[in-house]
């Protein structure tokens, strides 16, 4: 299946402080997700248990019916213990304010942010807005209840 005329436009407006850092963007092909820059003035340290919430310098206008998911970045998750604190990070669709990341320091040594690293990754996801309905029972299936490891190991 070709997805190449389904792809979806998403506005990009530069804050001042996110001057001179690339848009992001895919890094391979069938990449899913588009990295996110740290658009920090100086340097920041990040000791360990600690959390900051660091800016990309972006704000974006994702179309109705699409929302960008805040993700961690593999590399620094398993290298440095820096994961996305709320992960993933809901952008919403009608929000227009900057793009930050949410991180925290699950490593051992100090750990420092620099502008333009690469801090976690966005994907732009379709999202459905449901109908609920109250009722008093729920349709049976094999599974029942069971939750929390009940499927297996």
């Amino acid at each position: 299946m070709n997805h190449a005329n389904s792809q979806v436009v998403v506005e990009v407006k530069v804050l001042p402080h996110g001057q001179g850092l690339p848009l992001p963007h895919y890094a391979t092909p069938l990449s899913a997700g588009c990295d996110l820059r740290a658009a920090v003035d100086a340097p920041v340290l990040v000791q360990p248990g600690e959390r900051v919430l660091v800016p990309t310098g972006m704000a974006i206008a994702l179309p109705a019916g699409f929302e960008a998911q805040v993700r961690p970045r593999s590399g620094l998750a398993i290298r440095q213990g820096i994961t996305v604190l709320n992960s993933p990070g809901t952008v919403d669709a009608d929000y227009r304010g900057e793009v930050k990341v949410a991180l925290i320091h699950h490593g051992h040594e100090p750990f420092t942010i620099e502008r333009g690293d690469r801090i976690a990754q966005m994907v732009v996801a379709p999202v459905h807005q449901v109908q609920w309905s109250s009722v008093s029972e729920l349709s049976d299936t094999e599974r029942g209840s069971g939750g929390f490891g009940s499927t297996g190991v």
